[in-house]
């Protein structure tokens, strides 16, 4: 059985505030295999970042991870110093963030902040990286890459500055790149060119992808494996087709109900929403963390603790009491 690239282990992260202990992380795992990308897919607030965030050792005070570990390359990221997680850091693992504009450094010419990458973490000449940098900027897509390298981000569009921040994450090659809502805040006809662009360097280099998104959309385009996250905790794992043929968790069901056009009616027809709000990781109910917006809900609901993962099909765990 081949090994994942990438092992996270009953992850946890906290923050620990004035108002009390927010679980932001609470006990997930993930498997990355080779080559493929892995979809996180949740609400907002549901831990889908926090994690990313943690997977890269980014997570400042008052945050810290309590509990858990992440193996990579036979090592437990979790253990290392500082110093041997930088130089991991954009070279073996990589970030596209959420907003490239708060990510670019707005005074440095995006050709430089790409250089420096490229000779922070390579033996390379400025000529030579510089020559890199224009092969780059040429492989995502931006048009007179030599020129473009001389823009300051503010020059440019969120497209365009989105290519930008994929150019950087797959600059040395990683084997891991994490992609926290690439396409958020793009319009549809650009979305689609940054989840080609993102699959086609996935399928020539065969780097393998954690991608994190709300949009079940662009799961379904991109993804072989889904974990769907609620409250901080991964709620169901699934091949991407299985998630879709048969959600078994009452919230990706809920999920799946709200995408239009999923049903075969014809004609005008109501969304199907999912009842309520996202609890505050402050003040989640007792019981499993969905009951109180879930039609499902029957007594242990209320009364147990979450189950663990259940399995009722091979390859499909879910927590959820149903299924007990």
């Amino acid at each position: 059985m081949a090994l994942p690239v990438l092992h996270v282990k009953d992850l946890k992260t906290q923050f620990f505030t004035e108002r009390g202990v927010v679980k932001a992380v609470d006990a997930v795992s993930l498997k990355l295999m080779k080559s493929l990308t892995l979809g996180v897919v949740g609400e907002s607030g549901c831990g889908k970042s926090v994690t990313a965030l943690s997977i890269m050792r980014l997570i400042q005070p008052p945050g810290r991870i309590v509990e858990g570990e992440i193996w990579f390359d036979g090592r437990d990221l979790l253990t290392l110093s500082e110093e041997a997680m930088r130089s991991i850091r954009g070279k073996e693992i990589s970030m596209i963030f959420q907003e490239p504009m708060t990510s670019l450094n707005p005074v440095f010419r995006v050709g430089d902040q790409i250089i420096e990458i490229l000779q922070r973490h390579e033996t390379m000449s400025n000529k030579e990286a510089s020559a890199r940098t224009a092969e780059l900027l040429k492989q995502v897509g931006i048009p007179s890459p030599r020129e473009r390298m001389a823009d300051y981000p503010h020059q440019m569009s969120g497209g365009m500055r989105q290519r930008v921040m994929i150019a950087m994450a797959v600059a040395c090659s990683p084997q891991v790149i994490i992609a926290d809502e690439p396409t958020t805040a793009l319009d549809v006809t650009i979305q689609a060119q940054i989840l080609d662009l993102l699959r086609k360097l996935k399928e020539e280099t065969g780097t393998t992808v954690l991608l994190i998104t709300h949009d079940l959309g662009v799961i379904a385009e991109v993804a072989e494996d889904v974990v769907v996250m609620y409250a901080g905790r991964a709620v169901e794992q699934a091949r991407c087709k299985d998630i879709f043929r048969n959600p078994l968790h009452p919230y990706t069901q809920g999920l799946m109900q709200s995408i239009p056009g999923r049903t075969a009616h014809t004609g005008k027809r109501r969304l199907t929403a999912i009842p309520g709000v996202v609890p505050s990781l402050l003040e989640l109910p007792a019981g499993c963390k969905f009951n109180t917006r879930c039609p499902h809900a029957f007594e242990r609901c209320y009364t147990d603790p979450e189950p663990g993962l259940l399995e009722p099909d091979l390859g499909h765990p879910v927590r959820c009491w149903l299924y007990a």
